[in-house]
Parts: structure tokens; sequence; C-alpha cells
């Protein structure tokens, strides 16, 4: 029974969530994935780095397509920094490199912070 209502939980959460509540949720996604991707690296589980490096891959491409660059110059930069940070993950799962891990991940946790704190102050202001 639980595991079934987990699961509904889940999907209603992402179901009625917020377009902005969904940002949140992909860039903690991706945070965890990586961390996940790397650690699998460490353990010599090349199936389970190739697969969660994979998601967070596809969870910066889905934050490039979703950036609205008419938006500002910030908005372009956002995407410079998604493109990096998407050929960094590359290049760590065909290498399966952990020091390329450790040097994006600390980039992935500031995109998340940053998402937050934007999220919080316009919780605030409005």
């Amino acid at each position: 029974m639980y595991p079934n209502a987990y699961n509904v939980y889940k999907s209603n959460s992402v179901n009625y969530a917020s377009k902005e509540q969904l940002l949140l949720m992909l860039v903690e996604g991706a945070v965890k994935f990586a961390k996940i991707g790397r650690q699998a690296m460490v353990d010599k589980d090349i199936e389970k780095a190739n697969s969660s490096l994979i998601r967070t891959q596809d969870i910066f491409t889905e934050l490039m397509v979703s950036l609205d660059t008419t938006q500002g110059e910030w908005t372009k930069q956002m995407l410079s920094i998604y493109e990096f940070i998407k050929r960094q993950l590359v290049q760590a799962n065909l290498k399966k490199d952990v020091k390329i891990m450790d040097e994006i991940i600390p980039l992935i946790e500031d995109v998340s912070n940053l998402w937050h704190d934007a999220y919080k102050e316009a919780k605030r202001q409005g």
C-alpha cells in the first residue's frame, strides 16, 4: 500500500506544481542525480553512473529549452552556464572522471541555490 500511495503523492505533486515549483524540482533533481552519478563512479557501478548522469544531462536540456532568452542578458548567461554544465557532464560520463564531477557538482548546486533564492525573493515580493 505505501509504495503506491507514495507514487500517487509524487505524481500529484508534479501534476499540480506551479511552473516555478517544477523548476525547483528540476534543479534539486540535477543535484541529486549528479551526486548519485559521482558516487556510482567511485563505486565502479558504470551502469548506475551512466544512467544518473544522463538524467542530469536531460534535466539541463529541459532547463535550456525552457529558458526564455528574450528576457535579458542574464538569461543568455544562464544558457551558457547550462551548456557548460551539460558538456562537462557528457565528458565526465564518457571518461567516468570523478575529478570533473568534483568540479561541476558545486556549480550545479550554485544553479539550484540561485533558483531557490529567486523563488523565495519572488514569493516575498508578491
